[in-house]
């Protein structure tokens, strides 16, 4: 017995490794040999994608392996956009000096919450605290209560609603509408400049396989199935001992943190950001994302950021007027034909397909005329 479990974990430390060893080749690929193909807007792009597949990780984290349905990550991704737009909007002035758009509002001295952004390193910080703050306390304030299920994800909603139109009406604090944007120089560098746009691409993908690593850590072992154990039933869970709230505020934490990060390097490539990003449909895109791709596998939230972004793009490049039908039609298809999401699918029906495919088939075979014949005679000799 004593081998067999020296064995079984021979192979889990295997598997581990052959994972992290597909996950840094992936990484490489996507850092030295995409760039060769894939330049300019398309590049970005990219880039950009991968930045939301941060997101969709933390969505996972909370809705596939702990059954947190969430519809207002918007207000964290956005949190985290803001955080790194403040640095950028004060990084190339001098000292005094006003974003464009106060002057233009007629504001003459810096808010007092706005003077720390100029330090880089507490913008950096300020990226993930943020949004990891606001929501632990919101977690803590909810799941203290047992509130859970539909209720949750209203509360969330109505969150977004809240920090929305807050920000949307703050027209001498963050620009309103228009958010902030004409970003120059981060650390000396220039924001539009290729090189610096492939530093924050490079970024990304680094973010994105460390972001992958502390969910499958997160989401393997004790805790793991902890978390699952409380998606599939609290009370239980609570019957056993454990107390749910202290697990669901830190999984919380973590993805709105998660999120957080996304938003910010989002926010770097894309050289906006505004209070769109809190709007209630982001938010259920995130959902969409981690639905395509199948719930409670991580390789799922990111090939349904990807692929939803992707197609988003696309049919909205041929069909700018009826795109948006697509996207409806998708997630109609993923929730009535496909529940599991393409990487669920692709577990089921791909496996069995790929065995239908290589495994050696029986071919039926018939009796020549002569052994008919000899069959023939030997019922004849048999029946006299």
């Amino acid at each position: 017995m004593a081998m067999g479990l020296g064995k079984l974990r021979g192979n889990s430390k295997q598997d581990l490794w052959i994972e992290i060893g597909i996950v840094v080749a992936i990484a490489l690929i996507l850092i030295l040999i995409v760039p060769l193909f894939v330049q300019g807007f398309r590049l970005n792009m990219l880039g950009r994608f991968l930045a939301l597949a941060i997101a969709a990780l933390g969505i996972d984290l909370i809705w596939g392996y702990t059954g947190l349905l969430s519809l207002g990550h918007g207000v964290f991704f956005a949190l985290g956009g803001y955080a790194i737009a403040m640095h950028l909007q004060l990084a190339p002035l001098e000292a005094g000096k006003l974003p464009e758009f106060m002057n233009l509002y007629g504001v003459t001295e810096l808010p007092f919450f706005w003077q720390p952004f100029s330090n880089f390193g507490f913008s950096a910080i300020a990226v993930l605290l943020f949004p990891l703050a606001l929501g632990s306390i919101l977690g803590y304030l909810v799941f203290r209560n047992r509130i859970r299920g539909v209720y949750f994800s209203i509360l969330t909603q109505a969150a977004t609603i809240v920090f929305f139109n807050f920000f949307n009406g703050q027209q001498k604090l963050f620009n309103g509408t228009n958010g902030l944007t004409n970003f120059k120089t981060l650390l000396g560098a220039t924001v539009s400049d290729p090189q610096t746009q492939f530093i924050f691409y490079t970024l990304t993908i680094v973010f994105l396989a460390a972001t992958y690593a502390l969910c499958r850590w997160l989401t393997s072992g004790r805790f793991g199935k902890l978390l699952v154990a409380i998606r599939d039933d609290e009370s239980r869970v609570r019957f056993s001992g454990y107390n749910p709230t202290g697990f669901k505020v830190l999984v919380f934490g973590i993805s709105a943190a998660l999120a957080g990060l996304a938003g910010a390097m989002f926010t770097v490539q894309t050289g906006l950001i505004s209070p769109k990003a809190m709007d209630i449909a982001f938010s259920i895109e995130m959902v969409i994302w981690v639905a395509v791709g199948g719930r409670a596998s991580l390789v799922g939230a990111v090939l349904g950021a990807l692929v939803v972004n992707f197609g988003k793009s696309l049919l909205s490049e041929q069909f700018p007027d009826i795109w948006l039908f697509f996207q409806g039609a998708l997630f109609l298809i993923v929730v009535t034909v496909l529940p599991d999401g393409l990487v669920g699918w692709l577990r089921r029906e791909g496996l069995s397909m790929v065995q239908n495919l290589f495994s050696p088939k029986e071919i039926a075979t018939y009796p020549s005329l002569e052994e008919d014949l000899e069959v023939q005679r030997e019922k004849e000799t048999l029946g006299n």
